[in-house]
């Protein structure tokens, strides 16, 4: 198949248009703010983002390619249907409890990045630990979001899919390189108004082609249709496993933070959370429907083939297959501009993400705590072009996009979400946090993962229908609390000498104090404490304390 001219034209339409927001955002409040650039203002901004651009930037990264893609294939595969079909529920529950229990305490902290509140109570170098799983995060989910718009326009318009994908994140990389967050917010909404217009346009066109073989008033009843999945007792196991993984394992992301953190108040913070709850379910419904139908059409009858896309092996690129062969090529054009927002949406905050905890919580922090602002947002564009070249090696290595999408929230359910709770909850420490990072990597490894050829060496009871994730993050979450307490238990009632206190917690004078002066440059912030940023004294330590 040749390539589809008007299809790669209306792409590049499109890419010059976002590429153009992404500049005007920057040069924007750059003039506005007449500041110095910093690599916390690329990170947060100025704190200035309000509810309606917080809630379309907050919606935006959670609906990228691989949200949508990952959603059509499941309800396309037989194997997961709509009943295993979890990122759409998951991630409204997600959002609702980060709201409830975690964006008012990061925000009105002041923190800049997620990690943050780990380097403050546990120190430099285990903050800069809990990175590692941050990262690959990050790094599984940018390749997710990669691949889906990789594999849309390889099929809808012939382009080579090492060609799509390389080109897409060069784009994202660029207006990120640029504008920081203000670039990245901004180039969301306009995406986010495309996916929205796109994807539903392109359904009734779906769902009326004449390849279709259920009548549309038919189809909910169509018992031929493999699309509502099958429920089997045996695994009500992994299928909780899963539906907590992607509530529980959405939460400890810088994606969600930066977006949490970058708000004008506390209650915004909560506020852009449960309304991109909304969105979040409101944009699962077109992919869903787009998938649903797929399980219907009669591929003979169209020309893509004798075969259906599953029995090729195609599942994972269901979506841009029907909009290739079941829409009119107009309406698949719009809806291939669709699925490149959803993509450029979530691959630039990905990105974003993770060059900014590394910038912050490795370099500055952990490395060269004297660095300038300039030698900062320097390492921050380097880190930004690493990371985007990983992502882009990753997206063009790994098959099914749903697979890379789910895998990304296993890491950090299991590794960080249990670090995350007891460090805003719980008087832990960093002898509690260093056992349970080795607790939640065994056991979780112990598993096995399929999508990286790793099997299992820990049996657990009950084989896939053990829900091992979710005790592996269990586990985790117990070693932390019951280690933190001991630790401290042992060391004030000098059970333990101060001398044996080999990671320097001085438990003995109240709390793990490590770190505590690196957390930012001293007199950094001085701006109103009713919206969440305070005074740092002179020895960095911030004013309402960082640690009991």
């Amino acid at each position: 198949m040749g390539v589809f001219v008007p299809g790669l034209v209306a792409v590049l339409v499109f890419y010059l248009v976002v590429l153009f927001v992404g500049i005007w955002a920057a040069w924007r409040h750059r003039v506005r703010g007449k500041k110095q650039e910093s690599n916390e203002r690329v990170m947060v901004g100025e704190r200035d983002i309000g509810v309606v651009v917080g809630s379309f930037t907050l919606t935006a990264t959670f609906v990228g390619g691989g949200y949508i893609n990952g959603t059509a294939e499941s309800l396309y595969s037989p194997e997961y249907g709509l009943l295993w079909t979890h990122a759409p529920l998951g991630g409204f529950f997600c959002v609702i409890v980060g709201g409830l229990f975690f964006a008012k305490k990061m925000r009105a902290q002041g923190y800049t990045t997620m990690l943050d509140p780990f380097q403050c109570k546990f120190g430099k170098r285990m903050g800069g630990l809990l990175f590692l799983p941050a990262l690959c995060g990050d790094l599984f989910w940018s390749a997710s979001v990669l691949a889906a718009l990789g594999g849309t326009l390889s099929v809808v318009i012939g382009l080579d899919i090492r060609i799509s994908v390389i080109a897409s994140a060069c784009i994202s990389i660029l207006y990120t390189l640029i504008g920081g967050l203000y670039s990245v917010a901004y180039t969301d909404i306009v995406q986010m108004i495309c996916s929205f217009i796109g994807l539903w346009l392109c359904v009734p066109f779906a769902f009326t082609s004449a390849a279709i073989v259920a009548p549309t008033e038919s189809f909910l009843q169509n018992s031929t249709a493999n699309w509502k999945g099958t429920w089997d007792s045996g695994y009500a196991g992994a299928w909780f496993d899963s539906l907590v993984l992607v509530i529980f394992g959405n939460i400890p992301w810088q994606d969600y933070f930066q977006r949490v953190l970058a708000t004008d108040s506390t209650k915004h913070a909560q506020m852009v959370s449960y309304i991109s709850a909304v969105g979040i379910v409101i944009m699962a419904i077109p992919p869903a429907l787009i998938g649903a139908v797929a399980t219907s059409a009669d591929w003979n009858m169209t020309g893509y083939g004798d075969v259906s896309p599953l029995e090729k092996g195609e599942s994972a690129w269901i979506l841009p297959i029907v909009l290739r062969y079941l829409t009119p090529p107009a309406v698949s054009v719009i809806g291939l501009g669709a699925i490149a927002a959803a993509v450029m949406s979530s691959t630039d905050s990905s990105i974003l993400s993770a060059s900014s905890m590394f910038t912050r919580n490795v370099y500055k922090l952990a490395i060269r705590q004297n660095a300038s602002q300039k030698e900062l947002v320097w390492v921050m564009r380097l880190s930004i072009i690493f990371v985007g070249g990983l992502a882009t090696t990753l997206a063009l290595t790994v098959g099914s996009v749903y697979k890379l999408w789910y895998l990304s929230c296993d890491v950090v359910y299991v590794v960080l979400f249990p670090q995350l709770t007891c460090v805003l909850y719980f008087d832990v420490n960093t002898y509690g946090s260093l056992s349970a990072y080795l607790v939640a990597i065994i056991l979780r490894l112990g598993g096995g993962e399929p999508v990286f050829n790793l099997e299992p060496f820990i049996h657990y009871p009950g084989g896939t229908n053990f829900p091992f994730k979710t005790f592996s993050m269990l586990m985790s979450l117990v070693t932390l609390i019951v280690v933190s307490y001991t630790a401290r238990y042992l060391f004030v009632n000098e059970i333990f000498p101060e001398r044996f206190d080999f990671l320097g917690c001085k438990l003995t004078s109240g709390g793990c104090s490590i770190g505590i002066k690196e957390i930012d440059d001293a007199g950094k912030s001085s701006q109103n404490e009713d919206n969440g940023i305070f005074l740092y004294d002179v020895n960095g330590r911030k004013a309402n304390g960082c640690v009991k």
